[in-house]
């Protein structure tokens, strides 16, 4: 059995099955909607949560975990045998989450080893780092070794998505520089990417089939690689999208996953996102 754990949040849209089958833990962010709160991925599942936005009125809120809960899942999986801990969070320019990981770490850091990763990514480009962390723990590797493969791995993942509007991003806050955007939410579908951690506006396209045809066009320039993945919120084109990205990147295995509550209250229902791996 390994003996480094592996922690994470819940922006990552990796689905609780799946993070239990690989026995990652997850320190989940909080979501309330119409004034009820609930635990990201344990009490809303990312289809309940879409199921809920629909019939909303008012654009949900996130809130990050605390300390405590870092310091309490950390202590747990001590006390299980693990001797290193390694934990990836979502960009610490969109949310609180590395913060308080970090704070937990220097709590526990006389008994425990604990090394926090900022992904500088979201949704499922920091989940894809969290499942190659496990699968290197699984393999017998160090804390050391997957720490540093992590970290050459960052900079290769190129992250994209079209939004349907940018109205939740400017709500929530986290726009930044797509700020630029917004005078054409009219007349134009939003391309976005995650770069440095920030959420930058990348293109603008003046319908929505265009935009999807712009991601196409980026799995068709940027290969080589190594793995890709898509990620969706109740869009309807999702199933033909997925079969191009696989004919262009010449990977059969598209790894493809819903936008759970944490990245989806920022972007928003039929947003599609793209997630590429480079080989090289």
């Amino acid at each position: 059995m390994s003996t480094v754990g592996v922690v994470t949040d819940s922006a990552g849209d990796l689905s609780l099955e799946q993070l239990v089958k690989k026995g990652i833990r997850i320190v989940p962010l909080k979501v309330r909607i119409d004034e009820k709160e609930y635990i990201d991925a344990v009490e809303l599942s990312a289809a309940t949560f879409w199921e809920l936005i629909q019939n909303s009125h008012e654009l949900p809120q996130t809130s990050a975990p605390s300390i405590g809960e870092f310091e309490r899942t950390f202590r747990e999986l001590a006390t299980e045998g693990k001797t290193d801990i390694i934990c990836i969070t979502l960009s610490s320019d969109l949310s609180a989450t590395y913060q308080s990981a970090v704070g937990a770490a220097k709590i526990v850091a006389p008994d425990i080893n604990v090394r926090v990763i900022d992904s500088r990514h979201v949704s499922l480009a920091e989940g894809y780092l969290t499942l190659k962390a496990t699968e290197m723990a699984d393999a017998g590797k160090t804390l050391d070794e997957i720490e540093a493969e992590i970290r050459r791995l960052m900079p290769k993942i190129l992250v994209y998505g079209t939004l349907d509007t940018l109205e939740n991003l400017k709500k929530g806050g986290r726009i930044g520089a797509a700020q630029a955007l917004l005078g054409s939410l009219l007349s134009f579908k939003p391309v976005i990417e995650v770069r440095d951690g920030k959420v930058l506006p990348e293109s603008r396209q003046r319908t929505r089939s265009r935009a999807l045809e712009y991601l196409l066009d980026k799995v068709s320039q940027n290969g080589p690689y190594a793995w890709v993945g898509v990620m969706q919120a109740l869009a309807p084109e999702t199933e033909e999208f997925v079969k191009q990205v696989a004919i262009r990147s010449g990977l059969d295995d598209v790894y493809l996953t819903t936008i759970g509550p944490t990245i989806g209250t920022h972007s928003g229902i039929r947003t599609v996102g793209l997630i590429l791996v480079k080989a090289q």
